[in-house]
Parts: structure tokens; sequence; C-alpha cells
């Protein structure tokens, strides 16, 4: 519990916005009963809401502070703040609020239902991933198409499948620090060095080995009634979709190295 305090402590430093790292900090929070830190960490998620204009949920976390702490200035302020506002421009807030959601932080039900939507074609991240390395010129389509690996669904996965980004770094095309802060800039996903975290390989196996290897996904703990998720391509809703369905459990996905997926994933299915 401390590991993954110290863990999202870092993550929540270097993104302040990123409300679910917050909930995870909180609730390992609560579990060491450490109340201050509850309470300034619920502050700072309610912040978060406001800042990205979904003012509903930053009233809902205002409130179970009051709930621990009726008097609580900062918690009164601040809603009287949200009060005046959306007094103001009550239209504008309630259309900000429906749009404002990020897309790394998208409800895994969305991306469900987005996927049983398309019988056909599997969104693998193939067409944001081209837009985002090709269109902005970071590489060329020929190098694109050389390390895109298109995966055969037919096929049984023995080995985990390499990410883009590792083909890129082993071609010499891209550095994975490069590959991995643009991936972090467009999805907004948060980045964890898994190197430094105490995986849940009991809970990886809990998991298809088969989805598991052909997206390099790995589930590696649980808090709660979320499954904290690492991949390299945060824009591959396949392989949300073929995780979520193994699952009640919400997910929440985090971009890591690929070395590090890859080793995890190769002792979790030896």
């Amino acid at each position: 519990m401390l590991q993954t305090i110290e863990m999202f402590e870092v993550i929540a430093q270097s993104q302040p916005n990123d409300c679910q790292s917050l909930e995870i900090l909180k609730e390992a929070y609560t579990k060491m009963g450490r109340e201050e830190d509850v309470i300034n960490t619920s502050k700072r998620i309610a912040q978060a809401y406001m800042q990205s204009g979904q003012l509903s949920s930053a009233i809902l976390e205002y409130e179970t502070v009051l709930q621990r702490r009726p008097d609580d200035a900062d918690v009164q302020a601040a809603l009287k703040q949200i009060e005046d506002k959306a007094n103001n421009v009550a239209v504008q807030s309630a259309g900000v609020e429906a749009a404002a959601v990020p897309v790394s932080q998208s409800d895994t039900a969305g991306f469900r239902k987005k996927a049983h939507t398309a019988t056909t074609e599997i969104d693998d991240g193939h067409k944001t991933m081209r837009k985002i390395f090709v269109e902005s010129k970071i590489i060329s389509a020929g190098d694109f198409d050389l390390c895109w690996r298109t995966v055969d669904l037919t096929a049984a996965a023995s080995d985990v499948v390499e990410p883009f980004i590792h083909a890129l770094a082993e071609k010499k095309i891209l550095a994975v620090e490069k590959s991995l802060k643009l991936l972090a800039d467009k999805s907004r996903a948060a980045f964890l060095p898994l190197e430094k975290y105490d995986v849940d390989i009991d809970l990886t196996r809990g998991f298809s080995a088969e989805v598991c290897r052909r997206w390099c996904v790995l589930p590696f703990d649980r808090m709660s009634k979320s499954i904290l998720v690492a991949t390299a391509n945060p824009f591959n809703q396949q392989a949300v979709k073929d995780l979520a369905e193994a699952t009640t459990h919400r997910l929440l996905w985090y971009l890591a190295p690929p070395a590090d997926l890859i080793s995890n994933l190769r002792i979790a299915f030896r």
C-alpha cells in the first residue's frame, strides 16, 4: 500500500488533473487511515473536476468532504464559487460538462458500447496512431507500415505481440521515451513506470493469456472495484472491449514502457 501511495503521488504531482489516479490515491490513504491526506486528496479531485468543467462531479466530491468536516471553510468557499458560476453560465456549463471528459478517462461501458457497434472493423488504434505519428510528421508512412503489426485474430498468440512503439525503437526509428511522451500528451493517459511497481502477477493470470498477449496489455493491480491496466497503445479500444468482457470491475488504463509490459506478461504466461 505504501508503494502504491508513493507511485501515485508522483503521478498526481506530474498530472494534477488526473482524477482516476487521485481516486486511487485517496482510497489508499483511506485504507492507511491517513484522514488528513484523504481530505486533501478529495479537495484536489474536486479542483480537477472544476478545471475540466465537470461542476456536478466537483460538487459531489466537495460534499463528501463536508460529510467528514461540515465546517471546512475552503470547501464552503469552493461550493459558493461553483454556485455563482453555475448561476451565471448555467446553459454553457451544462454543455461543457458533457464534452469535457478526456478520452483516457472515458467510461469502460462507453468503450464497450462503441466496440459492439463496429461489427466488422476492429478498432486497435491503427488510425489514431497513424495520425499521431505520420500526419504529425514524426515518422514517415513507410516507417509506420514497417513497424505496425496487424494482429491476426484467427491465430493463437503463443507469445506477446510486441507493441508498435517497441518496434520503432528496435529499428532505431524513434526512441521509446519520445514515443511515450507523445502518446501521453495526445491521450492524456498517466505514465506509470512498472519497473518500480509490485505487479500482481496472480491478478494478471486471472485474465485471458490470449487477450493479454495479443494486445500487450497488463492488468497489474486491483484497488477496490477498479483494476489497473498498463498498455503501450492507449487508443486500442478492442483491447478495452476484450478485457472489459472478462470482469465486472472498472478498468483504469495507464501508459507504460513496452519492455516492462513484455517482461511481465512473459512471467505471467510462461
